[in-house]
């Protein structure tokens, strides 16, 4: 009598389980390269709405001529209910008619965020900000400097 082999083909138990834990390992690393991926999308739309307030906020500050409003600062109503307030401190600098303007804001978000503070210097040239007899001072000073230094 001739016994007939049967060869199975195929994958043991341990095979299948091996495969099942090398394939659920790279999908995890999968998803959690997705994540990270959201994740920077989400905070780079986060920094691009903050730069967009500051924008507009420094474009304010740019465009008034009167130094105590600059001073007294205010609140900036913004979309989804949310505002940035806002203050300036101004400071003179060796040059005349240029200021040091010091800005600081904070944005009260609505809901669950929290307060982001921000703060910049801008420098700015306003000849309407100078007290004259000061701006006389600076320039004579000024002045004096260049004249030094050309004797250098």
């Amino acid at each position: 009598m001739t016994r007939v082999r049967h060869r199975f083909r195929g994958f043991t138990l341990i095979e299948v389980l091996i495969g099942l834990a090398i394939f659920a390992m790279a999908a995890i690393g999968l998803a959690i390269a997705y994540l990270n991926v959201l994740t920077g999308y989400q905070s780079v739309a986060h920094r691009q709405e903050g730069e967009e307030e500051w924008k507009l906020l420094r474009t304010i500050i740019l465009s008034e001529p009167d130094r105590e409003k600059v001073v007294a600062g205010g609140q900036l109503p913004l979309p989804d209910n949310r505002s940035l307030h806002w203050s300036a401190t101004i400071e003179g600098t060796l040059v005349a008619d240029l200021f040091a303007v010091t800005v600081r804001s904070e944005l009260e978000a609505a809901g669950n965020s929290e307060a982001r503070p921000h703060e910049e210097k801008i420098l700015l040239l306003r000849p309407r900000w100078s007290d004259p007899l000061e701006r006389n001072k600076l320039r004579a000073a000024s002045q004096e400097r260049l004249a030094k230094q050309r004797q250098q």
